[in-house]
């Protein structure tokens, strides 16, 4: 199963959508990402983005993502988890 085809089946196309960001983040050095900004690259809201995250944060078995901070909008840290 390539890994295209597994975030497909596994999550909904927005978190999928999100996941990609986040790994293409990731590939760049990046590991904090603030929501509002995750949502003007895609296209979505900044609630959206965030309650996808949350969503994530307890289901995402690739990578370890967390609430970092609250200032002026969510920043959320992500890492690669050990595998």
């Amino acid at each position: 199963m390539t890994r295209k085809s597994f975030i497909k089946d596994k999550y909904t196309s927005t978190q999928g959508k999100i996941l990609s960001y986040l790994n293409s983040g990731l590939k760049i050095g990046k590991c904090y990402f603030k929501s509002k900004y995750i949502a003007k690259d895609l296209g979505l809201s900044p609630k959206e983005v965030g309650t996808n995250l949350a969503i994530l944060a307890d289901i995402c078995d690739e990578l370890d993502i967390s609430r970092w901070s609250y200032s002026n909008s969510t920043t959320w840290r992500v890492l690669p988890r050990a595998v």
